[in-house]
């Protein structure tokens, strides 16, 4: 996790100075002079929380420098490729942010269906072949 802290850390150092200078150069356009630096404070939180991670587990391959690609071999977690439930939230992503320009009830009608999503994809290895 150390590699993915500093990158995000980097990104705090490029987003804060390019925040200030398009504050200058744009004339202080109230957007930009805010949201760049906040894109940065955003980086900065996600590289702390990582920095943060990469203490309390113990050195991954990527984070050697000499590592070699097969010591990242085995298990890496566990996935369910043929899970339809990812495709579920992602209609119910689909209409919840449709129904921002469209009308309010179509977010509700979005919002059941992610809560439905959800509840199967967490909940899919509880029954039939692969119950715990």
């Amino acid at each position: 996790m150390k590699l993915e802290a500093k990158l995000f850390l980097y990104g705090v150092a490029f987003f804060i100075p390019v925040g200030l200078i398009y504050a200058a150069w744009s004339g202080r356009e109230p957007v930009g002079m805010i949201g760049i630096p906040l894109v940065g404070g955003l980086v900065g939180m996600i590289g702390a929380y990582f920095a943060l991670l990469s203490r309390r587990i113990d050195p991954r391959p990527e984070d050697d420098e000499h590592g070699e690609i097969e010591q990242g071999a085995g298990d890496q977690g566990v996935y369910a490729p043929w899970s339809w439930w990812p495709l579920v939230l992602g209609g119910a992503a689909a209409l919840g942010f449709a129904g921002l320009a469209i009308g309010w009830w179509l977010t509700f009608i979005g919002a059941g269906i992610a809560v439905i999503g959800l509840v199967g994809w967490v909940f899919e290895f509880s029954r039939g072949q692969h119950a715990h």
